[in-house]
């Protein structure tokens, strides 16, 4: 294949692929939206609201060496298409769950989607750290995860607007409602769910088929030899590793709880009583005609949200540039150190400081997962598929950390809990400095 006729392959893929970036970062935000809805459906406490984000990151851990390792036998594009088909099914089961109210039935389509979207992390992130040179690969992958970002960004808009819009009644309100009625308020709640999920599924399964017929560029050359026994045995890609379950576990933990962490400060109150942000509030959702009252205070301050997964699209189109200019490494640890600031930042102030203070921490966050995949797959050949396995293993992090989270919010309080995150940053700080002195 000629040098022309490669590079116009390559840009194809790197198109096609983009687009399943964007879509499991809104599917995956669009799950975070729901935490609270689900909180009060079901009446929990935090630690318990969690088993969602559980039921959804340890799928990461349970499918990540199988896809690897299908990966290096089937190739990256018929991976492709059946994480798209596994994804498929997993929205599908949210209509059920729904319909019977069912929290085992929510956990176990949860697990379905993220093992779909599991084997489509494992396909994508190497395939497009494979489409050029390997010095390009982190630049490359932050382009791709700017996408991912955007879906993030409008996640929060969809989830605030139509899955936490309507308030939900406790178990004593139901139950003094007539049969009739009763039953309505099941059906109306359900549609809540069904709806946006339902044509989820229906897109991702016409996602699958197109997958199915584009030509995509080959770029493992050989079976690998030495699997996950070469890799278990590289210091630097467990290191690696490690930084990708205490990003993305950090990350989930703040993104989860950010309209319980206002709502904790009684931010409702302050949001509306400010002219400035309410006009940010309802500018953002006239987008689905939709205004706020101060009857759905928890739909305000999540419009908010928007900021955080939107810095982290923002921070990735500058971080694509930066870590052209600059050594991922140094870029990855100026970004940690700045996470860290806002963190410290948020939990010693109050009102609207504390709260956008927090909501940049997305903004820092935004190059961390590419940089640190990146990084960990340098100088691996083809054995990245499998190594792209035990990263994306790592992401199970987005389980554990999140649990731990809400346990300390329900025993010591928000600002104790933070502290987690900062100790999480501070390794990807350490990691970074540690890759940008080549050690």
């Amino acid at each position: 294949m000629s040098t022309t006729t490669n590079s116009k392959s390559y840009k194809s893929a790197f198109i096609f692929l983009t687009t399943l970036f964007f879509l499991w970062g809104f599917i995956t935000v669009l799950v975070d939206s729901l935490v609270p809805r689900l909180k009060d459906v079901f009446e929990m406490s935090y630690a318990k609201t969690v088993l969602v984000q559980f039921a959804f990151f340890v799928a990461f851990f349970v499918f990540s060496l199988p896809a690897g390792a299908i990966l290096s036998k089937i190739g990256y594009k018929k991976g492709i298409v059946l994480g798209l088909l596994t994804m498929a099914a997993g929205c599908l089961l949210f209509y059920p769950a729904a319909s019977f109210r069912s929290f085992p039935v929510f956990l176990f389509g949860y697990f379905t989607l993220a093992g779909g979207i599991t084997i489509l992390q494992v396909a994508a992130n190497p395939y497009v750290a494979l489409l050029g040179s390997e010095d390009g690969a982190s630049s490359r992958l932050n382009l791709s995860q700017a996408f991912n970002s955007l879906g993030t960004t409008i996640a929060p808009v969809v989830g605030a607007l139509f899955l936490l819009s309507d308030s939900v009644k406790t178990s004593a309100e139901i139950n003094l409602l007539s049969d009739i009625d009763k039953t309505n308020y099941y059906v109306a709640e359900a549609a809540t769910v069904q709806t946006p999920f339902l044509f989820i599924a229906i897109f991702i399964a016409l996602l699958a088929l197109i997958f199915g017929f584009i030509k995509l560029p080959t770029v493992m050359q050989e079976s690998p030899k030495g699997g996950y026994v070469t890799l278990l045995k590289n210091k630097l890609m467990l290191m690696g590793a490690l930084g990708i379950f205490v990003y993305v576990g950090a990350e989930v933990a703040i993104g989860s709880f950010l309209v319980n962490y206002f709502a904790d400060m009684n931010l409702a109150t302050v949001v509306a009583g400010n002219e400035t942000m309410m006009s940010i509030a309802n500018t953002i959702a006239s987008t689905f005609n939709k205004t706020f009252t101060d009857s759905d205070p928890k739909s305000l301050l999540a419009i908010f949200v928007i900021f955080y997964w939107g810095g982290a699209m923002i921070g990735r189109f500058v971080g694509a540039y930066l870590t052209k200019i600059m050594t991922p490494g140094k870029v990855l640890s100026i970004f940690a150190f700045l996470a860290i600031a806002m963190i410290v930042i948020s939990i010693n102030t109050t009102g609207l400081l504390s709260m956008w203070s927090i909501l940049a921490v997305g903004l820092f966050n935004s190059i961390m997962f590419p940089t640190i995949f990146t990084l960990s797959l340098e100088g691996l050949g083809d054995l990245k598929a499998q190594a792209s396995g035990l990263l994306c293993m790592a992401i199970v992090g987005g389980a554990i950390i999140p649990f731990i989270f809400g346990s300390l919010i329900d025993g010591f309080g928000f600002k104790t809990a933070f502290i987690l995150t900062i100790v999480c940053y501070g390794y990807i700080l350490f990691f970074g400095r540690m890759k940008a002195k080549k050690i």
